[in-house]
């Protein structure tokens, strides 16, 4: 477990491996009255070390909310595999319908019915600035007997093998 706080290519690389499969994430915006609010998002397209893109309907509290305050998070997190990633960023919303066709899979006609040419529909741009991630293997009969000794003895439970680390983006490396 690494636990520190550092920036490279290593990084990134694993990083953009975690999330690259994981096709929803919570977006967490801030609120006018200073609440957060979390909504799910299918990220359209992952690149740590410029953005992640996602569309949405221009009319909406989440591009309401982007306007006024660009700092967002995104939670990334696939249960089955014990992937758990956090990423702040910053937030820009606008329409592009260039960018719009470029990210558009058919399957989004389900939200977009209108299609990519519909002009309610605008990209979400957020620039990652800093992220955490919990990489653990899956459970095993191996870590099931640890979780169970450790509540019985009382002392804390340590997972074997789980990578955690804090990465700043916001640097060059």
């Amino acid at each position: 477990m690494k636990g520190q706080n550092y920036y490279d290519a290593d990084s990134k690389k694993k990083l953009q491996e975690l999330i690259k499969d994981i096709k929803v994430a919570m977006l967490t915006t801030i609120s006018a009255d200073g609440q957060l609010r979390s909504r799910p998002m299918a990220t359209h397209e992952v690149n740590v070390d410029d953005a992640l893109w996602f569309l949405t309907y221009t009319n909406t509290a989440k591009v309401a909310e982007v306007s006024q305050e660009e700092q967002v998070n995104l939670a990334y997190m696939d249960v089955g595999s014990q992937r758990y990633v956090s990423i702040s960023g910053i937030a820009q919303t606008y329409r592009d319908t260039k960018k719009v066709h470029e990210l558009w899979n058919p399957l989004m006609k389900a939200w977009f019915p209108k299609g990519p040419d519909d002009p309610m529909i605008a990209v979400m741009r957020v620039t990652p600035e800093y992220a955490e991630y919990w990489d653990a293997p899956s459970y095993s009969i191996v870590q099931l007997f640890g979780f169970l000794k450790a509540a019985v003895t009382g002392e804390e439970y340590k997972e074997e093998g789980t990578e955690h680390e804090k990465i700043d983006l916001s640097k060059s490396a």
